[in-house]
């Protein structure tokens, strides 16, 4: 058990530095030479190499430590190294990494935000799905959720409003423009990394035809179903619900299904980060 934990934890370490150094590229060789920023802390560095001329490695490191001992406190031990680790690469990467050739042009700036935003986003997506972070923005905006009544995503939005008319002083209102369309173009390139091209969805339906449903499920889409015992709140009668767990693209395909058994059935589809255990795959159709 132990060894194999040790395997688990080597492999997550690897892929967090060369998650970090595929961020490091993409800020180094597209986003920085050309007056582009990231968010949160990554952006304030770069904000600050830019004013005091101190090394983007050195800004990185220092001004993230106290999100590690943050995420120590409120998330764990191996959160906290994990995140060491990444940030530490990533300061490294950034300083082995300065000199390296700029890959795009000011005269490009739609492929500057393109290509730096899908390889930030790769990067902090590997990090993120492997246990780690690079920036201690997100850190800092689920202890403030706890505190304030703002989502995680309105305090991660308002830091970097922050941050992103910050760099149109310093860079110009057109680098700023830029650098929060990048930030767009990362956040969801993480989401594609964390949750696969594949994401999965809960699909939880109230039917008085419920197993007519659930059969024609199994037959037409070859998903498996679970049914559970409910009641009903208004009608107080005992009620079946059937959940299922398909992928995005069968969406369309299980509505059609219960709508031509049942138009007045109660249908809740939401998304799930991830899905493991049990029997996900798909059973063939003949």
């Amino acid at each position: 058990m132990k060894k194999r934990t040790l395997v688990e934890n080597t492999r997550k370490f690897i892929l967090i530095v060369i998650g970090a150094v595929i961020a490091a590229y993409g800020l180094e060789a597209v986003l920085i030479p050309n007056d582009v920023i990231d968010g949160g802390v990554t952006g304030i560095s770069i904000m600050g190499a830019h004013l005091f001329g101190i090394p983007l490695g050195v800004l990185l490191f220092v001004l993230n430590i106290p999100f590690i001992f943050i995420g120590y406190k409120q998330v764990g031990k191996t959160f906290a190294l994990m995140s060491c680790a990444g940030i530490a690469a990533l300061s490294v990467s950034t300083v082995l990494l300065h000199d390296v050739k700029t890959i795009l042009g000011p005269e490009d700036p739609l492929l500057i935000v393109l290509a730096g935003g899908m390889l930030l986003g790769v990067g902090i997506g590997i990090v993120l799905r492997n246990g780690g972070a690079l920036d201690g923005s997100e850190v800092l905006a689920v202890l403030l959720s706890r505190k304030i009544p703002f989502s995680v995503g309105d305090i991660i939005l308002f830091i970097n409003a922050f941050i992103f008319l910050g760099a149109s002083f310093i860079f110009g209102l057109e680098s700023a423009l830029y650098s929060a369309l990048t930030y767009y173009i990362a956040k969801n390139v993480i989401d594609i990394i964390q949750d696969g091209l594949e994401k999965s969805k809960d699909v939880r339906v109230v039917s008085a035809k419920s197993e007519e449903i659930g059969d024609a499920i199994q037959a037409r889409l070859g998903r498996g179903v679970t049914y559970t015992q409910g009641r009903g709140g208004f009608s107080n009668e005992p009620t079946e619900i059937l959940n299922c767990v398909i992928n995005r693209m069968e969406e369309n395909k299980i509505v059609s299904i219960i709508k031509g058994i049942d138009g007045s059935a109660f249908v809740v589809i939401s998304d799930v980060s991830e899905v493991r255990g049990g029997n996900f795959k798909k059973r063939d159709i003949h």
